[in-house]
């Protein structure tokens, strides 16, 4: 990428250019769009797959407080929280997989991604709500690295929805094949995960989305819980994915949209 306006006294820019394919963009960096929730020091949180409420403890020892409200001299916590259940979460092959070298830094290894916004309508069907491959293929525009689902209707509650025992919508097992085969490598959506609440275990858009086990994409991933406003509408934008350093199969994460224009 090649900065257009750069101001070497302040190290300021406004537009970055970029190829993809055949077609140039760019982009503003000082205008990211956050679509993750804030993991909050409370109950406001998603809640998915019976996990415990996040806990945030302040670190005491003999003198010492961690806690500069409390007379400390710095403020010193300890987080306790659970990746898949409590917000938005960035997963690779590991979760459905014994490998121990199946976690997030072995297979993502790039943060740039060319990306597309898509909004659907789950369809009702005996119950369940369930998204079809058709009202996703007819949606995309361009040939996007990655896919971000946007639910309708896009409500606020699903900053802090307890999911458990709701039957979420949830993808048709077609569309993890279809992405495979469209060499589609991140799924991004604002559910708490891409197959039925109560499958039997069988999580079978997720084995079919990765290839698993017999021609696995090692370099995909899925992102569930996120949250995108309604500001920010349907098109094409540069995604930069962004996740800890942490040696496990889903790690929290935090991906931002920069909106592209053609140059």
């Amino acid at each position: 990428m090649e900065a257009k306006k750069l101001n070497e006294k302040t190290m300021s820019f406004s537009t970055f250019e970029f190829q993809y394919q055949d077609k140039k963009y760019n982009f503003n960096p000082l205008l990211p769009l956050d679509i993750s929730l804030c993991l909050q020091n409370n109950t406001q949180n998603p809640n998915c797959y019976y996990a415990e409420n996040p806990v945030f403890e302040t670190i005491c020892a003999d003198n010492f407080i961690g806690n500069v409200a409390e007379g400390g001299s710095c403020n010193y916590q300890k987080i306790t929280f659970t990746p898949h259940g409590n917000g938005t979460h960035t997963e690779c092959y590991g979760h459905i997989s014994a490998d121990k070298n199946a976690i997030i830094p072995n297979c993502l290894n790039r943060f740039l991604f060319f990306a597309e916004l898509i909004s659907v309508v789950p369809q009702k069907i005996n119950g369940d709500e369930i998204i079809f491959w058709e009202q996703i293929e007819t949606k995309i525009t361009s040939s996007p690295e990655a896919i971000i689902l946007r639910t309708l209707p896009n409500l606020s509650e699903k900053k802090i929805k307890n999911y458990n025992q709701t039957n979420p919508p949830f993808l048709d097992e077609k569309v993890g094949t279809k992405l495979a085969e469209k060499n589609i490598t991140h799924l991004l959506l604002d559910l708490p995960s891409l197959d039925k609440e109560k499958d039997e275990g069988k999580l079978l858009c997720h084995h079919n989305f990765w290839q698993y086990p017999n021609n696995i994409r090692k370099n995909a991933t899925i992102t569930e819980l996120i949250f995108v406003p309604d500001s920010i509408i349907d098109g094409v934008y540069l995604l930069n994915l962004q996740v800890p350093s942490m040696a496990i199969d889903a790690v929290p994460s935090k991906p931002i949209l920069y909106v592209l224009k053609n140059i």
